[in-house]
């Protein structure tokens, strides 16, 4: 029982760390802006919380569904989690730069927290349906993420074209091999 545990733990710990590769590479991008380190709490924390509630939409979602639709649930969150990591490894290599019209303040904050978070409500869903603790996925999906979003903020000048693309393509591997994992051993 306690080996089951530390494994969920670890596989969420692994999910959480693919998930913040996102805030990772547009923290860097955001960080060559030489905010203030208020700046960079605030953004480190909005960026967490929508890491927070996009996952618990997801989850309570995939709940719903798995109650409804059983081990086929299971296989297709698996299927989703594959899908997100490809769709993250693609992306590494489109080159998207962050629009340079949109600042890390008031809406623009929002839609930059929301647009690097958006990905890990299907991963959510999927979670949701394999029937994972819920609050433990939440508070280390946001902890990630806030702390990975301020590493990143406070090293953009210098790091920003050696490891953005990097950071996506690893986050990407990661959910695509826990996909695998979902389908296979469901």
């Amino acid at each position: 029982m306690i080996e089951n545990h530390v494994g969920e733990t670890t596989s969420i710990i692994f999910m959480a760390v693919a998930l913040s590769m996102d805030a990772f590479s547009i923290s860097l991008g955001l960080g060559m802006q030489q905010l203030r380190l208020k700046r960079v709490a605030i953004i480190g924390l909005v960026f967490g919380i929508f890491h927070i509630l996009l996952p618990f939409i997801g989850i309570i979602i995939g709940k719903v569904l798995s109650a409804k639709i059983g081990q086929f649930a299971i296989v297709a969150g698996g299927f989703l989690l594959f899908g997100i990591g490809v769709l993250m490894i693609l992306n590494a290599f489109t080159n998207d730069e962050i629009d340079s019209t949109i600042q890390p303040y008031g809406i623009g904050l929002l839609f930059l927290a929301l647009s690097v978070s958006i990905d890990s409500f299907p991963v959510g869903l999927s979670l949701g349906m394999s029937g994972v603790k819920t609050a433990l996925v939440l508070v280390l999906f946001g902890l990630f993420s806030t702390c990975v979003t301020w590493i990143g903020l406070l090293f953009g000048r210098k790091v920003r074209r050696v490891l953005g693309a990097y950071s996506e393509i690893l986050g990407g591997s990661i959910l695509l091999a826990f996909g695998l994992k979902i389908i296979f051993a469901g």
